[in-house]
């Protein structure tokens, strides 16, 4: 037990930051692929997802042109779409510090439900297996997000948890080296970390979710703000395909964890939000995205729930919503209230 203690204590204490991180997103699996199309990436919003994410890093990059950084050949382009001439006395433009941590959706859930690997069993060969197998669909996915990124000039890289030297308890991360993520940022890179499968001390491996990563990286790196970008405006008080469902304006977050809604003011509210987002958590992950947006709203960080691609996202990206939330901005925000 001493032996953990210590070993958390030392991996908070490596987190030295020149530049404050001005935030942290969580690009939703369910916004950038098909959910019910095996390993299908939602390639429009992908490509505009990016476009957002460079006008809200770089400053002054809504105009002019766009050099990428993606010297490789697209599948079923004849040439690659950089020229590594462009780079010729080309400024360096000033950015602001982003991380970026995205979920898989219809990349690994196959590969990992099939095989059972988040429930452990690692002497078993069908799990073993489907470890490798989820890793390979994952990172590979990891790889078409961070070069959608660079075509975009975005100084992007990938960060596989399980090759960082991430692992797990029983599911709760038990070793979570951030050096590296940390040197990234210094060194004016964008890390894009993601949902993975990873050594666990007592079940033998098991699957570390964006959801949870994002919440380590926000207590440890304290970042301005936290914007999860989904394939739904916000939260609402019940599955938003079914009739009269309202989007959730505010939620607030009390000191013990508990959180209550604030806008609007409806009668029963939490009884039938807490229904309805159990319910809806089978497909959407919400109950999941609310549980943890509240342990960071709890250390004082605003958390916006947006969908992703709109001109709703843009505005939580670039910092625009500060104080009283707007009524044309049609999102979530989860934030800390000590009345």
């Amino acid at each position: 037990m001493e032996e953990k203690s210590n070993t958390t204590l030392q991996q908070s204490g490596s987190v030295h930051l020149t530049k404050p991180i001005r935030c942290i997103v969580k690009l939703g699996g369910a916004a950038i692929t098909f959910k019910n199309e095996l390993e299908t990436i939602n390639e429009e919003n992908l490509k505009t997802v990016s476009l957002q994410l460079r006008q809200s890093m770089i400053a002054g990059s809504s105009s002019g042109k766009v050099i990428g950084m993606d010297w490789s050949r697209k599948a079923g382009e004849p040439e690659i779409s950089s020229i590594v001439d462009d780079f010729d006395d080309q400024p360096v433009a000033e950015s602001s510090p982003f991380i970026v941590v995205h979920g898989a959706v219809s990349f690994g859930h196959f590969q990992a439900s099939k095989s059972g690997v988040h429930k452990g069993g690692w002497n078993r060969p069908l799990v073993k297996a489907g470890f490798v197998a989820t890793r390979i669909s994952v990172t590979n996915l990891n790889l078409e997000i961070v070069r959608a990124l660079a075509r975009e000039g975005i100084p992007s890289i990938g960060m596989s948890p399980f090759a960082c030297g991430w692992s797990t308890r029983e599911r709760n991360i038990a070793s979570a080296d951030l050096s590296v993520v940390t040197k990234a940022i210094e060194s004016g890179l964008v890390p894009v970390l993601h949902g993975d499968a990873v050594l666990d001390d007592l079940l033998g491996c098991t699957i570390l979710s964006g959801d949870v990563i994002i919440s380590h990286l926000a207590a440890h790196l304290k970042p301005d703000c936290v914007v999860f970008l989904t394939d739904v405006l916000g939260v609402y008080d019940r599955p938003p395909s079914e009739p009269n469902a309202i989007l959730l304006r505010e939620i607030a977050v009390a000191e013990d964890g508990s959180w209550s809604v604030v806008r609007p003011t409806l009668e029963d509210m939490k009884n039938q939000v807490k229904t309805s987002v159990a319910a809806h958590d089978t497909t959407g992950g919400m109950l999941t995205k609310i549980a943890e947006a509240a342990m960071i709203a709890k250390l004082g960080i605003n958390v916006y729930i947006v969908k992703a691609a709109t001109s709703h996202a843009l505005r939580a990206l670039s910092g625009e919503l500060k104080g009283e939330i707007p009524d044309d901005w049609l999102g979530t925000l989860i934030r800390f209230s000590s009345k």
